[in-house]
């Protein structure tokens, strides 16, 4: 068992504490069929970026706006089989709510359908791709994830399932946990994982010290 104490914990979304795999991946391989793409190469592009960016790197002469705009429509219609993944429910109902958020590629509006969809708390000061300039792997969206909750990024533990997302979190100068849900090992420890568990079934909080610092227990 590993112990890592911090102030706050950083969540991505999707792979971390839900699962919309199934969802993710019925949009982008229509998408990327209509537009002549590979479906699987688009889906695996798309993971853990802001759709813009796929679609600006994919689509330069397009019109990415509206590229956009009809990919967050899909995926916004689209939620069957969203789920939480194991241990979301209970991480999150043990964690302070002052002491967490979400720092997600999504949309708003995007972010908290799935939330819902899934059951799951729509934290007050999350933050999404509406919310950011530069997306993962820009440093930008863990570093405001860490200034919403007052806290230093150094004091913060990010957990990602995905290369962009890690690198983000590390650049912004927090620890990472990456979760197996999605990207294998090799790519997780490329990106610069501090810790690699199964899912957030595998991070226990321990509130027994109090709230400062939080200790979280790494079941491996």
């Amino acid at each position: 068992m590993t112990r890592i104490f911090c102030r706050a914990v950083l969540f991505d979304l999707d792979g971390v504490l839900i699962d919309s795999t199934p969802a993710v991946e019925r949009v982008w391989a229509g998408w990327a069929a209509e537009h002549g793409f590979d479906p699987m190469t688009v889906t695996h592009m798309a993971h853990g970026r802001p759709s813009i960016s796929t679609i600006r790197d994919l689509l330069p002469n397009g019109d990415i706006e509206a590229e956009n705009t009809e990919v967050e429509r899909r995926e916004i219609e689209d939620v069957v089989g969203v789920v939480p993944l194991p241990g979301t429910l209970e991480i999150l109902a043990t964690l302070p709510p002052q002491r967490w958020t979400i720092v997600t590629s999504c949309t708003r509006r995007l972010a908290e359908v799935r939330l819902r969809a899934a059951g799951l708390p729509v934290p007050a000061k999350m933050v999404t791709s509406t919310d950011i300039t530069n997306g993962k792997p820009h440093p930008e969206p863990y570093l405001k994830g860490a200034t919403a909750l007052a806290i230093a990024p150094c004091d913060c533990i990010v957990i990602e399932d995905a290369g962009a997302g890690i690198r983000s979190g590390k650049a912004a100068g927090a620890r990472v946990i990456a979760l197996q849900t999605t990207s294998p090992d090799e790519e997780l420890r490329a990106a610069g994982a501090d810790w690699i568990v199964k899912d957030c079934a595998s991070i226990v909080p321990d509130l027994a010290l109090g709230l400062d610092p939080l200790l979280l227990e790494i079941h491996e």
